[in-house]
């Protein structure tokens, strides 16, 4: 959050309200929050290719409020980002609501997650651990709702599903009397991984809930997004790995159109985007186009002037 930005990124599209877009009665169409991908740059990508909603990737809250690095490091926007989530990882209420506070000017709502997996996360007592301590989320729903004071300021939650689902539907109801936003079903439990998506969980939510819903959950295609946004009733579906591999896949793209590949450089490089980063994000798109033996050049690779000279050579644009 680097004040050269801050002065020029109150969002000038706050119009576009997310609650709005999800009563359209359209298929609101969502960039998930993911851990060093999900950035200013990727997002501004997403957005140029259909994308509705964007979210950064999960923030510590208790960092980001004590360190001045952290916040610089971990947000960071402009007028174009909108509309804007900033997911938090959080279980102090005090804590999430003076980190609402500080990102409120610049983005639309903030997300609770309670959804991550991973052992460092729940060991915290982050992420899908949550899910068991719905007290815990509503203390933090109401903290952040007294103390921003927009009230157009969204508050959601992304959540697992329990294998009880009674269980998951009290939860929602729970957050919704709470005054919850939204909410974000990905339609797998806490153990499972690469296990098939468990739609009709996410339908059941759905239709007990008044609060508008995005199912999550290995959406591969534009195709594959209506057919989900159909089964389940939801409001909008929310996408990770898809765009990864395929940012257009929103605006109907198969696969990733090389016009695409170059709106990435240009963004990159005009925003800054580390190497690593720059990098990473080519060898996803490039998946389903390259071969084998391209992938073990490109991925090789080191500087930004040798992956311009590769796409110059190769695709000669």
């Amino acid at each position: 959050m680097k004040s050269d930005c801050i002065r020029n990124t109150i969002c000038q599209e706050r119009k576009r309200d997310p609650i709005e877009m999800f009563h359209s009665g359209q298929l609101v169409k969502v960039c998930a929050p993911m851990v060093r991908y999900s950035k200013l740059a990727f997002r501004t990508l997403v957005r140029r290719y259909s994308c509705d909603l964007c979210y950064t990737p999960m923030i510590v809250a208790a960092d980001f409020v004590k360190s001045i690095k952290a916040r610089d490091s971990e947000f960071t926007t402009n007028q174009g980002d909108c509309p804007l989530i900033v997911q938090f990882a959080a279980n102090d209420a005090r804590l999430l609501s003076d980190a609402a506070r500080i990102v409120c000017p610049y983005a639309n709502g903030i997300d609770i997650n309670c959804g991550c997996p991973q052992r460092w996360a729940m060991a915290e007592g982050y992420g899908a651990c949550l899910i068991n301590k719905p007290e815990i989320v509503r203390d933090m729903v109401k903290q952040v709702r007294n103390q921003v004071e927009n009230p157009r300021f969204s508050v959601s939650i992304k959540i697992r599903i329990h294998d009880d689902l009674t269980r998951t539907v009290d939860l929602c109801r729970k957050a919704e009397a709470t005054g919850v936003s939204w909410i974000t079903v990905h339609g797998r439990t806490v153990e499972e991984r690469h296990q098939p998506v468990h739609y009709e969980a996410i339908k059941i939510i759905k239709e007990n809930m008044s609060i508008p819903v995005i199912a999550n959950g290995d959406i591969r295609s534009l195709k594959e997004a209506e057919n989900v946004w159909h089964i389940t009733g939801t409001d909008g579906v929310m996408v990770a790995r898809g765009l990864l591999a395929n940012p257009a896949m929103f605006a109907g793209y198969e696969e990733t159109p090389l016009k695409c590949i170059w709106d990435w450089v240009d963004i990159a490089l005009e925003l800054g985007t580390p190497y690593m980063c720059f990098h990473q994000h080519l060898m996803y798109m490039m998946e389903k186009i390259t071969s084998r033996q391209e992938k073990r050049v490109f991925n090789a690779l080191s500087s930004t002037s040798a992956v311009l000279d590769y796409l110059t050579d190769h695709y000669g644009i």
